[in-house]
């Protein structure tokens, strides 16, 4: 196994890293800075210094001047800077990968896939580069042409989450970048180091583009301080925030008193609907990967399963059956399941989670305590928990970060169950397992699941970058990655054309 001085060494990241970067150049090492903790062990990988408020200042001028050569590159040429990003995550695929599983606590093959993620997204900000289309429109006005065209906004601010540490910057860099937009990156202060080897990454791309300072910039800090100058200041056009519902509220309110624009992936609390219809050879793998994948830490993650009462027993004794067989250990050995919690707080917010549960009425049938022994030294590592509950419990309402999955069950049709899972404030990811027609497409219609997405017979998690990415109510509302949702990074201008010899106003109004 690749040891984390090695992978530390891939990438050149020193024992005390500088955190601040404008694209090849590193800067400043702030007042503060940021222990980077392995949650496998507790060990301490490195050390990153914060962005300082002068730092930040700098980074922001040199964006301001690389959005002015930035926006007048053609499009396909921006989309040729973003494949070189791609072949070189192609060759760092496998250390990347594993500093994410290092730093973060997903298990291996889940940083290789956020990786993988990074690759296609690059990928996919290609084609889109040379489909940036507008629309034309018919005037009513004679010898007059309309149509809309879109223009990049300038300085895209980026805050992310600790949980996908690399993904959510390149969905929003590549896209961003092909728009026209230069970026400035705030990762989560939990996972600084994947966004230092990012960019030693990609300033071998800056480098060998020739590409001017300031097109892609990082910033390292809490959100008290960096994170806060980059939703107040008026020169970021667009704040693409991803994390809690309170953060998310917090952004929305700063960022909308100077009419900014927000993008915001928020907290989900996300249920599978399980029918008497549904096939349960699928159901059940889908069910155990969506709830303890990740270490339930991630945004799609299952959270509630809402089973038919004629089928509840069958379901509630496999799935005890699937959780005892899943191992639990170091993320980076081949065959666990489960790796830790990002840190000892998330482990105590579960354990609060699981009381809440019972003194409301729930009762824990598999699972929920910390493990503890020499492998699991850092205090991070729990048992993912089976929690039989009700639908009206507070606790059920609310979205923990961990592997506790609430089993709910119905009685009635497909109505009443969908009418359960719609009943939370959250409203990303959903799924039904169902071969029948009609209980799929109740649940895919304007009556049906309330959710940015939906699925039917695959789980709530796993979602491709083809597809916009996002959710409704207090999810945020805002879209990443794949269809249309390039259009949330431009400005739409509409243009009208007089190519004749006459005056005539809209609306027929007579004015001269």
């Amino acid at each position: 196994m690749i040891s984390a001085q090695e992978i530390l060494a891939t990438f050149q990241i020193e024992n005390k890293h500088k955190g601040t970067s404008t694209g090849s150049k590193w800067t400043g090492d702030g007042d503060f800075a940021l222990d980077s903790h392995s949650p496998i062990d507790g060990t301490l990988l490195a050390t990153v210094g914060c962005t300082s408020p002068a730092d930040y200042q700098q980074v922001v001028q040199a964006a301001q001047k690389a959005s002015l050569y930035w926006k007048t590159v053609p499009a396909p040429k921006r989309g040729e800077v973003i494949r070189q990003l791609g072949e070189k995550l192609r060759i760092y695929k496998e250390p990347l990968g594993a500093l994410v599983s290092m730093e973060m606590g997903k298990s291996l093959q889940e940083g290789l896939g956020e990786v993988q993620e990074m690759i296609d997204i690059c990928e996919f900000a290609v084609g889109l580069s040379r489909q940036l289309y507008g629309l034309t429109m018919h005037s009513e006005r004679p010898n007059h042409r309309m149509y809309e065209q879109w223009h990049p906004l300038g300085i895209v601010g980026i805050i992310s989450a600790f949980n996908f540490p690399v993904a959510v910057w390149a969905w929003n860099t590549c896209i961003a970048a092909i728009c026209g937009n230069v970026t400035i990156w705030k990762p989560s202060e939990k996972t600084p180091l994947t966004a230092v080897a990012c960019f030693q990454i990609l300033s071998q791309v800056v480098c060998e583009q020739k590409l001017p300072e300031g097109i892609f910039n990082l910033v390292t800090g809490d959100g008290k301080t960096i994170g806060r100058l980059l939703t107040e200041d008026p020169r970021v056009s667009l704040i693409s925030a991803t994390g809690s519902t309170a953060m998310g509220k917090t952004v929305a309110q700063v960022v909308g008193a100077r009419f900014g624009k927000t993008i915001l992936e928020l907290g989900g609390n996300n249920a599978v609907i399980v029918t008497p219809h549904a096939d349960l050879k699928l159901a059940i793998p889908a069910l155990v990967f969506g709830a303890v994948g990740t270490a339930g830490q991630r945004c799609t993650t299952t959270r509630r399963v809402i089973v038919h009462e004629s089928i509840f027993a069958q379901v509630q004794s496999t799935l005890v059956k699937a959780y005892q067989s899943l191992r639990i250990g170091n993320p980076l050995e081949t065959g666990v399941h489960v790796g830790p919690l990002i840190d000892t707080h998330a482990v105590a917010m579960m354990q609060h989670a699981l009381q809440q549960a019972q003194e409301q009425g729930g009762e824990i049938i598999w699972g929920g305590k910390p493990v503890s022994g020499p492998a699991f030294s850092s205090g991070c590592y729990v048992e993912p928990a089976l929690v039989l509950a009700a639908p009206h419990m507070l606790v059920v309402q609310e979205e923990t970060f961990a592997p506790i999955l609430y089993l709910l069950s119905y009685s009635g049709d497909v109505e009443e169950a969908i009418a359960i899972q719609n009943n939370v404030r959250q409203g990303l990811s959903s799924s039904i397992f169902t071969t029948n027609l009609q209980e799929a497409e109740a649940f895919l219609s304007a009556r049906g699941s309330d959710c940015g997405i939906a699925n039917v017979n695959i789980g709530t998690s796993g979602a491709e970058i083809g597809g916009a990415f996002g959710g409704e109510k207090e999810t945020g509302g805002g879209r990443e990655s794949g269809s249309d949702a390039w259009k949330a990074y431009m400005r739409r201008q509409t243009n009208t054309i007089n190519y004749g010899k006459e005056l005539p106003l809209a609306q027929g109004i007579q004015f001269f």
